[in-house]
């Protein structure tokens, strides 16, 4: 079987490794990345550079490589339609075309639907199109502190909370306006701020049927403690239960509800599904509360759910696919899983580099991680040099406890220079300190 990935991130490094185990894999990407570029030359297959936001391109590349499945998970592709150019000329993919996506690049439209499904999970809002609405919203929400999103893709850097972000109701106003003054059809939705703890769940579904692996956390924030501008994800983790320390068996089971309802609504709606629904939630005193629903693998808890994973990936595609999903198709294993992203001294503070730094893949993968790069280009044997300014390279690993998860990956994690890293990822007193959070006040929607 002739597979395609599309795009150069840790979320496709991850899924190259499992594609290229059972497959002939080929690639499109925007930058060479060390670790697919590895994937695809060890099972046979080519790759290429390029737009991976170009529908007729990547379908071109497909062409002619005589694909027979590829994988899409990447918010911006889907959103510029790669997946419906790939299945017009007769290339099955794994992704939903770009209106099954909208539940991603529209919060809008995401937060309509919820509503419908879901009253329940849904916070209150506002949603503001024009300046003049702002003071009106911002008032709704009396003292309540808000959270200020942007309707469309943020790549988990746009969403701005009063707390870490906003000192009062007056700056989140005047980033909601900086938000709208982005161009006509600008969209920004104001919402009470949730007191609970997040979580996600990377639910996979051929449109009809959803499998629900554990639930994983993702910590959103550059420093220690939570400290510092929110990123892409600094490393997530997950345990050898469904549920983390901070959640009951409740919330977890209203979770899949709720991603079940969506998946519905969508296929009632005719919006083609396929792949994975990642849904961000609040557990809180009173159940659960949607933050966000994405329409591809989170980047990095994909890697947890890859790590885990010990099937046949290209099988699981072609199921995914000809909407033939069953129970037994996403085997993981009953451990816990860790992934740590490391990045450069400026990563989200700053425009720099580009860095170089020393990584010898043999030693840590000897050590039981993974090696996931992202964005960081080969210069030389065991050097490499960051591009652009998102993250470099992410480590992950799987143990029966998350303290010996832990214990590994900052082991290797250690033995990279230049790069930095949260020191807190996988520390379970960290982790229950976030039941404080949950056990709060309830919020005022209910």
């Amino acid at each position: 079987m002739r597979t395609l990935i599309v795009g150069s991130g840790g979320r496709e490094s991850a899924l190259a490794l499992r594609m290229a185990e059972h497959s002939e894999l080929h690639a499109f990407m925007g930058h060479e990345n060390p670790s697919i570029v590895r994937h695809v030359l060890s099972s046979g297959g080519s790759y290429v550079t390029g737009d991976a936001c170009d529908p007729e391109a990547v379908a071109a590349y497909a062409r002619a490589q005589a694909i027979d499945i590829a994988m899409v998970s990447a918010d911006e592709p889907l959103q510029a339609g790669v997946v419906d150019a790939l299945l017009a000329q007769g290339t099955r993919a794994v992704g939903p075309t770009r209106v099954g996506a909208e539940i991603e690049w529209n919060k809008v439209f995401a937060r309509s639907l919820l509503a419908d499904v879901a009253p329940e999970a849904v916070p209150l809002l506002r949603v503001v199109t024009a300046e003049h609405e702002l003071d009106e919203a911002i008032a709704f929400f009396g003292s309540t502190p808000v959270v200020v999103k942007p309707s469309g893709l943020t790549g988990g850097k746009g969403v701005k909370v009063m707390g870490p972000h906003l000192a009062d109701h007056g700056e989140a106003r005047d980033y909601a306006l900086s938000l709208l003054a982005r161009g006509p059809g600008e969209g920004v939705l104001i919402e009470e701020k949730i007191l609970g703890a997040e979580f996600t769940i990377q639910a996979i579904s051929d449109g009809t049927t959803v499998l629900f692996p554990a639930a994983t956390y993702d910590y959103p924030f550059r420093f220690d403690g939570d400290e510092g501008p929110g990123t892409g994800g600094m490393g997530s983790l997950s345990t050898a239960e469904p549920i983390l320390p901070f959640m009951t068996a409740s919330h977890y089971a209203e979770a899949c509800s709720i991603i079940q309802r969506v998946i519905e609504r969508l296929a009632d709606q005719g919006r083609h599904f396929t792949g994975v629904m990642n849904s961000g939630f609040f557990a809180t005193a009173d159940g659960v509360k949607v933050i966000e629903f994405n329409a591809r693998f989170g980047d990095p808890e994909c890697m947890n759910i890859m790590s885990l994973f010990s099937g046949n990936w290209p099988e699981l595609m072609e199921r995914l696919s000809a909407g033939r999903l069953s129970g037994s198709d996403v085997p993981l294993a009953e451990q816990a899983s860790l992934v740590l992203y490391l990045v450069s001294p400026d990563y989200a503070l700053r425009q720099g580099g580009p860095y170089e730094f020393g990584l010898d893949q043999a030693r840590i993968e000897d050590a039981g991680c993974h090696v996931f790069f992202s964005s960081a280009v080969d210069i030389g044997e065991n050097c490499y040099r960051t591009v652009g300014t998102s993250r470099a390279v992410a480590l992950a690993t799987t143990a029966p406890t998350l303290q010996s998860a832990r214990e590994r990956i900052v082991d290797c994690a250690g033995a990279v220079d230049v790069l930095e890293w949260r020191r807190d990822v996988g520390d379970e007193s960290y982790l229950k300190g976030l039941s404080k959070l949950v056990t709060g006040v309830p919020s005022m929607s209910r």
